[in-house]
């Protein structure tokens, strides 16, 4: 057998093994992930907030309780993640919030929210109006909003002015 398809069969070999154990590992964290999200429902309660301010930091700059750092997986202290300073009752209180419900968790509002722990899971209602920010546009967005708009008035530079003779 030649050389290059010894090499070609190992590689094959190794991709299918790596595909295969990444098969096994999502279905284990798959079935982990459903196991906590129904735990996550069962100790959720509904809780009426005035939200001060959110943004997305490093757990460990959040001024999170020194038990729930410590809880938090070493590579998710390094990720960014949705966090909420709210008013609940007298206290002013720092939650995670989940990353659909952050979205759209307006600020300095009060909102009737579904939390678990001090895990953000829904919104259930916003008192007073509620604005929605428009989404912001990534650099391909700008990029192809720019070659359009160069487009047209190269169009228009090149389309010759018609005379009218009488």
């Amino acid at each position: 057998m030649p050389l290059a398809l010894k090499i070609v069969l190992i590689v094959l070999a190794v991709v299918l093994v790596l595909f295969i154990v990444l098969i096994i590992v999502g279905r284990k964290m798959q079935k982990k992930q459903e196991a906590s999200q129904a735990d996550i429902e069962a100790a959720s309660q509904i809780l009426s907030m005035l939200v001060i301010d959110k943004k997305r930091m490093k757990i460990t700059e959040a001024n999170l309780p020194k038990v729930i750092t410590e809880q938090i997986p070493k590579y998710m202290k390094l990720a960014k993640m949705p966090i909420v300073k709210a008013k609940i009752g007298p206290k002013v209180m720092t939650l995670i919030a989940d990353v659909k419900v952050f979205d759209a968790l307006p600020v300095k509002m009060e909102s009737k929210v579904k939390v678990s722990g001090i895990y953000i899971t829904e919104i259930i209602s916003t008192r007073g109006k509620v604005t929605v920010q428009p989404k912001k546009k990534g650099f391909r967005a700008k990029l192809a909003e720019k070659a359009a708009k160069a487009q047209a008035e190269a169009t228009k530079a090149k389309a010759p002015a018609k005379s009218k003779k009488k």
